[in-house]
């Protein structure tokens, strides 16, 4: 069953908790919402998350919490993908809770985490799974000090569709502002300041945000090696890699290779 047929199933759940376990995931990538609110783990491969027209990568070993009635969707281009989605109803005044928050999964989160599969789709209240999803989400916050900002805001902008089609197409590549120029019948100025407005970023890093996105996908497979990837990404050294993705991830890149 997809993820979006399981929604309205969630929506008519009585229980203030509920846990979902699939060993694969199938999205039909359609924006939607529910009253409960979300915690996503990603178990093995990475989830694209979309909310509030921004996206996200979630990278494996992460997690995601989605407040209640956020409108989003998720995809993933991963091979296999294994996630832990923990719902709750939420009364919490914790400031946490109110935003899309992304964080590494703590070792004992983790497994607080996996722990729950027991109750994995059962609709009938259990009150000991009530009080354990209840002490893990309370200590949440307290899991979640270093948070990480992985996000690409979506412009709206129809002018720059092309521009982004061009970045997204050739990534590994330096960017050649004549080019985008003409892809885009606006003067280098005005690129600039429009792309700045809707994205929060200039294209530079825009496009050193996307290399580090694009390198945690061929991470998570474990099929080539850090050297490997940083080449293919469009890095001329391997050292020049790394520090880019420190400076983003605030983690070398062996923290996120698939063991």
């Amino acid at each position: 069953m997809s993820y979006s047929d399981h929604i309205s199933t969630i929506e008519h759940i009585k229980k203030s908790t509920f846990v979902w376990f699939e060993e694969n995931w199938v999205h039909d990538d359609e924006l939607h919402k529910h009253q409960k609110a979300q915690l996503i783990y990603v178990k093995q491969g990475f989830q694209y998350l979309t909310v509030a027209g921004k996206m996200y990568l979630l990278p494996q070993n992460h997690v995601a919490w989605i407040p209640s009635n956020a409108i989003h969707k998720t995809n993933s281009h991963s091979k296999s993908i294994k996630l832990m989605v923990l719902f709750f109803d939420v009364s919490l005044a914790d400031p946490f809770f109110k935003d899309v928050q992304i964080f590494a999964a703590p070792k004992v989160l983790k497994e607080m985490i996996c722990y729950t599969e027991k109750w994995s789709k059962l609709t009938e209240e259990n009150e000991r799974e009530k009080i354990f999803l209840q002490a893990l989400l309370s200590e949440l916050p307290s899991f979640g000090t270093q948070l990480l900002n992985l996000e690409i805001t979506l412009p709206t902008e129809n002018r720059l569709h092309n521009i982004l089609q061009h970045i997204h197409k050739h990534y590994t590549k330096s960017i050649k502002m004549e080019e985008i120029a003409i892809l885009s019948n606006l003067s280098l100025r005005t690129i600039e300041r429009l792309f700045k407005k809707e994205t929060g970023m200039t294209l530079a890093k825009y496009q050193q945000l996307l290399r580090i996105i694009k390198s945690l996908e061929l991470l998570s497979t474990g099929e080539l090696t850090i050297s490997q990837i940083a080449y293919k990404v469009g890095y001329q050294s391997v050292q020049a890699f790394t520090n880019s993705f420190y400076v983003i991830m605030k983690y070398r890149p062996s923290a996120f290779i698939n063991e």
